[in-house]
């Protein structure tokens, strides 16, 4: 497996991270928990030694069962976790309100006081037991928590030594330049796919001219571009797909269209639509690495395959010019 130097960071991440967003269960309509353990030693083994969670995923679950999973295999691991989305106060900007799997509902808050991230740490530390967070994010921005105070909080958790390095997660341009006023970041964690390219008029290049690394999640577009996600799938309410214009039946069909057009390069490397669609994010300058979920170790073994397709100039092209404006 192939690794690229996080920013100006000594993290040296591989191309394809482990991103534990399903095996939280709330947004996917549940998880197996000992799948999602099985899946997290495959991607280790296969040499996908970084995995990225969040306490919102699942509301503590995914780092649980990260944690548990990394158990006695700590040495071999780096671990991304982030803050800012509280799910136990009634403070801050209102983020999201949606089903869980058991029926109820889950309300979040975008928070960032000093005091929040302080906790939000020490309860991230105790659910993945360990001591030190290698790449700590702000997991999205607000507008209630001036920049000054969270790199504040962010500064003397690093002075302690709970967490190594400082990032940032779905941040514009404008907003990496004011929180860099006070403290350095390495990273931008920012959604970059086929179909979703938002990032290249604004955060790629900025990320690239100061030399902060990369970290692009959703590059098969939530199944999207694996070809699996048909014309008549139905996703259960408690599904975060299930309500989005992305997934409009009309968008997949289009989708499943341009994947046919690509499907020579596909079986030319011997690979599936989904490890081609995190192989191009990969190609793209700038992006040091893809976030790819998996709920079960075969998935996790076939994502970590992706990094090894290497893909010419002139395919990039067929493939960007296949999927080139077809979302409406």
């Amino acid at each position: 497996m192939e690794h690229r130097q996080l920013g100006t960071s000594d993290l040296q991440l591989p191309t394809v991270t482990f991103g534990a967003w399903a095996i939280g269960g709330l947004f996917w309509g549940g998880s197996d928990d000992r799948e999602a353990i099985s899946a997290i030693h495959a991607a280790i083994d296969a040499g996908c030694n970084a995995i990225d969670t969040a306490p919102i995923y699942g509301r503590g679950h995914s780092e649980r069962i990260v944690g548990q999973a990394i158990r006695g295999r700590r040495d071999k691991v780096l671990i991304l976790t982030k803050c800012g989305i509280r799910w136990d106060v009634n403070q801050g900007e209102h983020h999201f309100t949606i089903p869980a799997p058991d029926g109820s509902h889950v309300t979040a808050y975008r928070w960032l006081s000093g005091e929040s991230i302080l906790y939000e740490c020490e309860q991230s530390l105790q659910r993945l037991g360990i001591e030190t967070i290698d790449l700590y994010q702000i997991h999205t921005p607000n507008s209630v928590n001036p920049h000054d105070e969270v790199m504040s909080a962010l500064l003397k958790l690093q002075e302690q030594g709970k967490i190594r390095h400082i990032g940032v997660s779905n941040y514009s341009s404008a907003q990496m330049d004011d929180i860099r006023r006070y403290g350095a970041i390495v990273s931008n964690q920012i959604r970059y796919n086929l179909v979703q390219r938002d990032i290249e008029k604004d955060e790629l290049p900025y990320c690239r001219q100061h030399n902060l690394g990369v970290i692009a999640y959703s590059p098969m577009a939530m199944g999207l571009l694996t070809g699996k996600v048909t014309e008549d799938r139905k996703f259960p309410e408690s599904d975060v797909r299930s309500n989005r214009p992305l997934y409009s039946v009309e968008n997949r069909r289009r989708v499943l269209e341009a994947l046919e057009k690509v499907r020579p390069i596909a079986e030319a490397h011997q690979c599936t639509f989904g490890q081609l669609a995190v192989a191009w994010v990969l190609h793209q300058p700038g992006i040091t690495t893809a976030l790819v979920g998996a709920r079960n170790a075969e998935q996790a073994r076939q994502n970590a395959a992706a990094a090894d397709v290497k893909l010419s100039a002139q395919e990039l092209e067929t493939i960007l010019a296949a999927f080139e404006g077809i979302i409406q």
